[in-house]
């Protein structure tokens, strides 16, 4: 295993607990100037892995674009590969609102696995509207997911009106 493996998996493995520490009432992707947001519940890395222990994807209906990892294990190589594609290009990721949220615990049936259902591991990106846009079995790079969020109707209604 590479040395930036490892430390992938290091800090994979303590998301959880950053995530417990969070407010869950905070839905904030952002600290734009528009939402009105306080310190206390702006995240301050809007595309820092989330873990989906306590998240449902009704949290992020018409505010984000949620990229779901799910993996059987945090030691699946293509679970170890997405999760360092998903850091290039993040410039990309957040012009489209994207949020990243990563499930390796089948046992633990999180509100999201239940409600996407995936078998082994899997790449499934969704719409603002909560619609499942694409669903893929292997790790995909940042242009294949900006590629497939561009093709979003939403995404281009977004485009014409300058968001």
């Amino acid at each position: 295993m590479r040395p930036h493996s490892l430390i992938l998996l290091a800090c994979l493995a303590l998301a959880p607990i950053g995530a417990l520490a969070q407010d869950s009432s905070d839905t904030s992707l952002s600290a734009g100037p528009s939402a009105g947001l306080s310190p206390e519940n702006v995240v301050t890395d809007p595309l820092a892995p989330r873990s989906a222990e306590g998240l449902t994807l009704e949290e992020f209906l018409w505010v984000a674009r949620p990229v779901v990892v799910f993996a059987d294990t945090p030691a699946d190589p293509r679970f170890i590969e997405q999760m360092n594609l998903l850091t290039q290009r993040q410039d990309a990721l957040l012009e489209r609102d994207v949020v990243i949220i990563f499930d390796t615990d089948p046992s633990a049936r999180s509100a999201i696995r239940t409600a996407l259902r995936p078998r082994g591991f899997s790449v499934v990106i969704l719409t603002k509207d909560g619609t499942v846009g694409m669903r893929r079995p292997a790790p995909r790079n940042v242009r294949e997911i900006v590629r497939a969020i561009d093709n979003f109707q939403l995404r281009q209604e977004e485009v014409r009106r300058g968001e």
